[in-house]
């Protein structure tokens, strides 16, 4: 059979194949720098202090980017239209925050929800939530510093429960509630101020954990490329096998034909010499 490997036509099928299976390889590396690549986690500087301008725009989704980020920004609190959202945990204990309604002022305009901070007992929220609104100055303007997070999704209430009781920071929820909020830009996000308001222990409120995953299917294809690149080299050492069983089967069958075209000889003359 190394004879037969080394005959000028198999030794370019197999330059050819090892070729293929070069450029399987080279599929299967692409496949696998891309499900790493998917899988690396792009760092975002989310405890550096960022001005909250240019960051989001009102009316618009909250980008990838501005999730988690810490900011400041300036604003005018509205007093009457600071809530509470139950259930609220706070480093694994739950409770009520207390979430005011901010103009911004520094940036575009547009109404933004600030939670406060958070109270284990409701009871305690609710005063603090008093002692906020008739405190506020709603032309005084203040600076405010903290992490700014997505809306949250509203949750129904129970059925026998407060229509108006809240759970998420729901930004469509709050804008019903909020006095005389129409058509009036709004920002599609909230802030948990880093200092609590007289009253409420600070919100815990820990920067993002992004987890990179890698693309099993990119995985999955690297894999094939290689059982490609493989299957390339078996194809030809089989053809060379075959080729090789081939000359045997017809060197079999010549011989077998020359036995008997001398046995056919022997036998005509010993039937002439009769």
């Amino acid at each position: 059979m190394l004879r037969m490997m080394l005959r000028p036509r198999w030794v370019l099928a197999l330059v050819a194949a090892l070729a293929v299976a070069a450029g399987f390889a080279l599929l299967s590396q692409w496949q696998l720098a891309r499900a790493v690549e998917q899988a690396v986690v792009v760092e975002r500087p989310t405890e550096e202090v960022r001005p909250f301008a240019g960051l989001v725009e009102p009316d618009r989704p909250t980008s990838q980017d501005a999730t988690g980020q810490l900011v400041e920004l300036t604003g005018t609190f509205v007093p009457g239209d600071t809530v509470l959202v139950d259930g609220r945990l706070n480093d694994g204990a739950s409770g009520t925050w207390v979430v005011a309604h901010l103009e911004v002022a520094d940036a575009p305009a547009g109404g933004l929800p600030v939670a406060l901070g958070w109270a284990a007992d409701r009871t305690d929220a609710e005063a603090a939530l008093a002692r906020f609104d008739a405190a506020v100055d709603p032309a005084a303007e203040v600076v405010v510093t903290g992490r700014f997070l997505p809306s949250e999704a509203p949750v129904a209430p129970d059925h026998d429960g407060d229509p108006n009781r809240m759970t998420t920071v729901a930004v469509a929820h709050l804008i019903n509630l909020w006095a005389d909020y129409d058509d009036r830009p709004v920002y599609f996000g909230y802030v948990t101020a880093a200092e609590a308001a007289p009253g409420l222990e600070a919100i815990h409120s820990p920067p993002p954990e992004v987890e990179g995953e890698l693309n099993w299917l990119n995985i999955f294809y690297a894999i094939e490329w290689i059982a490609f690149a493989g299957f390339a080299v078996f194809l030809w050492y089989r053809l060379v096998k075959d080729a090789v069983e081939r000359e045997r089967d017809e060197a079999e069958l010549a011989a077998r034909e020359a036995d008997d075209a001398e046995a056919d000889a022997a036998s005509g003359g010993t039937t002439r010499e009769g």
